[in-house]
């Protein structure tokens, strides 16, 4: 079997740089309409993306121009593919003295050329769509629009870029860039943006521009930011959970600031190295059966392609520890060894610490000795057993 070469894409920061540049280079009458874009990114290289529409509008004293940009995220399962990223962009005072039918006149025809649009001041705000930042601890400040200082960057570069080669502004001109998601409050709602204080709307991302399907930057940037956002709203201690099943199951159960919890996916090693890293006084993971076996067998990364849980592997595993477990019995999946357990034990609590206090042990020597509790998350959601790793001594 050929293994299909996964598809990459832009991100969100990338979209809204191309569909500044084209909604000046529509303000400037040189191209209007659906068409393509070139910008740089910030590895040096030039890419096309295509725009959607450009359109311009014109009123008493003001012109401004509106372009978008569909992002295609290739073959990444991003929330946000296929989301409208768009840019309203004005400019004042207007590099003519035009009003009432000279404006309309020159929202509809190409206007020549005569110059540099320099020097100018840029603004750029966030519109319907984009999420406003509520908490510390974001690389965006506190009341701005959730955009990135990488897309900031990138927008600006695209738009001088444009400008570069349009007309004339006047001195101390201003252009005000506003970047809008089409849906973006509710595409928000399928994100962890509520938990890091971005409301309203999608964030504007990207540290490349460029989106590698399934990579682990997504990962650590969630996961990063999220240990910043806890440590800045000052917690003391981070759950890392596996997936949202397990967060939920802690939550109901421990109930912890939300700020504490991260989803760290399959990656404890970043998560576990991130919170140490930021001092927190002690790390919880939470998991379901399969997940926290693996980690209490010492598994730094437990997505299924950096190896499977082997059954029999784990049968032995348990049975080391003195956990009964038959050796002659053909599990096909840890999930049959977690329903023999529950069978055939009236109290399989006491077994299940066991094991938990493994996976603390494991997590705790991850993080430099940092104090660790491991909980296991039954499949109904409900908090089955825990066991804490203390400090080490020589750490």
């Amino acid at each position: 079997m050929v293994k299909r070469h996964l598809r990459s894409g832009f991100t969100t920061g990338a979209c809204a740089a191309a569909a500044v540049k084209a909604a000046i280079t529509c303000l400037d009458g040189r191209c209007c309409g659906a068409g393509t874009v070139e910008i740089p990114f910030p590895d040096g290289m030039r890419r096309e993306l295509r725009v959607k529409n450009c359109t311009v509008s014109a009123s008493e004293g003001s012109i401004r121009a509106r372009a978008s940009v569909i992002k295609d995220a290739g073959d990444d399962p991003d929330v946000t593919n296929g989301a409208e990223i768009a840019a309203t962009v004005s400019i004042s005072p207007l590099p003519l003295p035009l009003t009432g039918k000279e404006i309309e006149r020159a929202a509809r025809s190409a206007l020549s050329p005569i110059g540099y649009w320099i020097p100018c001041t840029f603004i750029i705000k966030g519109g319907e769509g984009v999420g406003i930042v509520t908490k510390p601890g974001l690389a965006v400040a506190v009341g701005e629009p959730a955009i990135n200082p990488v897309p900031r960057a990138m927008i600006l570069e695209a738009a001088r870029e444009a400008i570069r080669s349009g007309r004339q502004l006047p001195n101390n001109a201003t252009v005000t860039i506003t970047i809008s998601v089409v849906n973006g409050d509710i595409l928000a709602q399928k994100t962890l943006n509520h938990r890091l204080g971005i409301v309203g709307g999608i964030s504007i991302l990207g540290t490349t521009g460029i989106v590698t399907p399934l990579s682990a930057d997504a990962w650590k940037a969630t996961i990063t930011s999220g240990m910043d956002v806890a440590k800045a709203c000052g917690c003391e201690e981070v759950v890392v959970s596996a997936g949202r099943a397990s967060e939920k199951g802690h939550m109901n159960r421990i109930g912890l600031p939300e700020e504490s919890y991260v989803l760290m996916g399959d990656h404890l090693g970043l998560a576990v190295g991130e919170a140490a890293a930021r001092g927190f006084s002690r790390i919880h993971v939470a998991a379901q059966w399969a997940k926290l076996l693996k980690i209490a067998m010492a598994t730094p990364q437990t997505h299924v392609k950096f190896g499977a849980l082997n059954p029999t592997s784990a049968a032995l595993f348990l049975h080391n520890m003195g956990i009964p477990v038959s050796l002659d019995t053909p599990f096909n999946t840890a999930r049959e060894i977690f329903d023999l357990l529950l069978e055939t034990h009236e109290k399989p609590e006491p077994l299940f610490r066991r094991i938990c206090g493994v996976a603390a042990r494991y997590v705790s020597a991850l993080g430099s000795g940092i104090p660790t509790t491991a909980h296991l998350i039954g499949y109904n959601g409900e908090l089955l057993s825990s066991a804490s790793a203390p400090r080490n001594k020589n750490s």
